[in-house]
């Protein structure tokens, strides 16, 4: 099988329970929620993507087979500490499979997934993020952590917190209405401790 990879690079996670752990960030082309173009994303799933997952013309990005991709992961790993690679997309589960999975672990390399659980995980992940997407079916309900973009007037957090997740988190919604996205997030959080805030810090300290 061959890979479409939009890019790859190394960095700081940003969000969720694993939040300044230093990653490799790969980053899958393609979503089942929305085709990526401007013109679609109206009538798409989820409406609020803010990241580019079409194509393999990003840094690092490219087509390759597993052995190849997991190579080319370990490539930006600097050495030391305890080898992480996101898996992330668009919507990584689309390609992410067994063979990528047990290359990747031959690299050393501890696996997590950022994915909109509209796909079963398969089996030999290290750590699964669900994110749920507005009317999408669930179909993921166990993992690590729940991470909900929050406010989504189609998936309130009341839908979700009584799944087998170790970690529930509410992230502001980015865009021109962040500001009331936060406040309105740090409230729900102090009425509903079972929810924690996850923050993009990687946008706050300007690091991919």
């Amino acid at each position: 099988m061959s890979y479409a990879i939009k890019e790859c690079y190394y960095t700081l996670q940003g969000e969720g329970a694993q939040a300044g752990r230093a990653a490799v960030f790969l980053r899958f082309a393609g979503c089942n929620l929305w085709s990526g173009r401007e013109i679609d994303r109206e009538e798409a799933i989820c409406r609020f993507c803010d990241t580019d997952f079409v194509g393999t013309d990003g840094p690092g990005g490219g087509r390759f087979v597993a052995e190849e991709l997991a190579a080319h992961v370990a490539s930006f790993w600097p050495g030391g500490g305890s080898p992480y690679v996101v898996a992330t997309g668009g919507e990584p589960l689309l390609q992410l499979d067994s063979p990528l999975i047990d290359a990747l672990h031959d690299e050393g390399f501890e696996i997590g997934v950022e994915t909109n659980g509209t796909i079963a995980a398969p089996a030999g992940l290290d750590w699964i993020c669900v994110s749920p997407k507005s009317t999408a079916e669930l179909v993921q309900t166990e993992g690590d952590e729940l991470k909900l973009v929050f406010p989504q007037s189609d998936a309130p957090p009341d839908q979700f917190s009584g799944l087998a997740f170790d970690h529930f988190f509410l992230q502001p919604m980015d865009g021109p209405y962040q500001s009331i996205a936060i406040a309105t997030t740090v409230d729900y959080c102090r009425a509903n401790p079972l929810w924690r805030l996850s923050l993009q810090t990687h946008k706050l300290i300007g690091i991919p």
